[in-house]
């Protein structure tokens, strides 16, 4: 029955790669082997288990965090603070790619969508750095990079579904993702200063008559404007959560509500844009809780098919250490990012495998923070990292995949030895946790 389990598993990851549905493939192929290898009686477990998970309480976060980041890409909040950051580092070699860096870390503070940042970052800041002379890797590189830190930096949906997944608490998560993400931050800033110097020509610094020209007109209104509404927001929701003021379910309320406000100030609040808003976050969210109900059937029949208690003894009889043990799934992770979205790894692998670390004694709060630095590498990897996916969507017709593939390594070196960091040295995520 257990070897039926892992051949169900492998079916599933199997029919995915080849283009099926995520969320009716692992629902129906379920449903399917329960009826040919189940007693019918077991699925009478199945209709409660999956109202729990539908009436989860931390999972309301999903759609509001959401509609927060898809509200602020519509504000052109973005699109004034990357202006004002320029100025403000445009006397520095690759000032404009280290002012992409921060908003783009402002912005992932802000919504936590992958997507809508790269998008945006790309739209507003690559015809700019390009038409200033700057290495087109680097622009690429930068930017692609700034905009995965919304799968680390808080408040990350990826933190947020990993939580549900592993039963851990999302305040804790976001807490323990802080100080990663800060120095994945710093890392990326100290390589593109690095670079500037090395390469001046090909990451010049903004002409002095530019900046004077920009500071000339109301220059401290602007940067009133661009900075501080953006950081009451990132306060008001994450400050709410690590002062024990709100659960991070009630934070995403406030920061919903926070986004619509900046945009009626920003003047892009109408009918319309609330429209499209709540539109695309009625899709986004109906195709998490879709693939989340076939995941949760997926983990019902595998558990009774006693998957778990057979991988458990395998790893347990195989005598691997816990620190292999936990570079194996990283590795696994890393390979099944190439292929499919984050949302179906984390309802597909983490599962699985949340009962061995367990068993192994290993802090899941630690593990939450290495698979979402691990989702973030994957969504970099060429040749199918989804970032560069939507980077080259929207990038000018001169920019190729090639720019694309070579601007990235440099940042996905950081990343991974960011990884590694975490993996080596676990106070570096537990230490705000402790």
């Amino acid at each position: 029955m257990a070897i039926l389990a892992i051949i169900l598993f492998i079916s599933i990851f199997l029919l995915i790669l080849y283009g099926y549905p995520v969320a009716l493939t692992l629902g129906g192929l379920s449903v399917i082997y329960a009826l040919c290898f189940l007693d019918p009686a077991a699925f009478s477990a199945l209709p409660p288990r999956i109202m729990g998970v539908m009436s989860n309480y931390v999972l309301l976060a999903v759609p509001l965090f959401i509609y927060m980041g898809i509200m602020l890409e519509r504000s052109g909040l973005a699109e004034s603070l990357l202006e004002t950051m320029a100025i403000l580092f445009g006397k520095i070699k690759g000032g404009l790619a280290i002012s992409v860096l921060i908003v783009g870390t402002m912005l992932a503070a802000s919504t936590g969508i992958v997507g809508a940042t790269v998008i945006t970052m790309g739209l507003i800041s690559l015809p700019v750095m390009l038409k200033r002379g700057y290495q087109p890797e680097l622009a690429t590189g930068t930017i692609a990079s700034s905009g995965t830190l919304g799968q680390i930096i808080p408040p990350s949906i990826v933190l947020v579904l990993l939580g549900s997944v592993l039963n851990v608490s999302v305040g804790k998560l976001f807490a323990a993702a802080l100080v990663p993400g800060m120095i994945l931050v710093v890392a990326y800033i100290i390589y593109t200063l690095i670079f500037a110097h090395l390469r001046p020509e090909l990451a010049p610094s903004i002409p002095p008559e530019e900046i004077e020209q920009f500071k000339s007109k109301d220059f401290g209104k602007k940067v009133v404007k661009a900075f501080v509404l953006p950081i009451l927001l990132i306060v008001a929701v994450l400050g709410s959560i690590f002062a024990g003021i709100a659960s991070p379910t009630e934070a995403a309320a406030v920061g919903a509500l926070g986004a619509s406000i900046l945009t009626m100030i920003q003047g892009k609040f109408n009918l319309e844009t609330l429209q499209s808003v709540m539109r695309e976050t009625t899709h986004l969210t109906s195709m998490v809780f879709l693939i989340l109900l076939g995941a949760t059937t997926f983990s019902f029949v595998f558990r009774e098919m006693q998957g778990d208690i057979f991988l458990v003894d395998l790893i347990r009889n195989s005598n691997l250490s816990p620190m292999i043990f936990l570079l194996l799934v990283m590795a696994i992770v890393f390979v099944a990012g190439f292929f499919i979205d984050f949302i179906e790894i984390i309802f597909i692998i983490v599962p699985v495998v949340s009962p061995i670390f367990v068993e192994l004694n290993i802090d899941l709060i630690w593990i939450g923070i290495l698979l979402a630095l691990n989702l973030q590498t994957s969504f970099l990897t060429p040749p199918f990292g989804f970032s560069l996916f939507y980077l080259k969507g929207v990038a000018p017709p001169g920019v190729t995949t090639g720019h694309l593939y070579r601007g990235i390594i440099p940042f996905l070196v950081i990343q991974l030895l960011v990884l590694l960091l975490v993996v080596f040295f676990p106070d570096i995520a537990l230490i705000l946790v402790q």
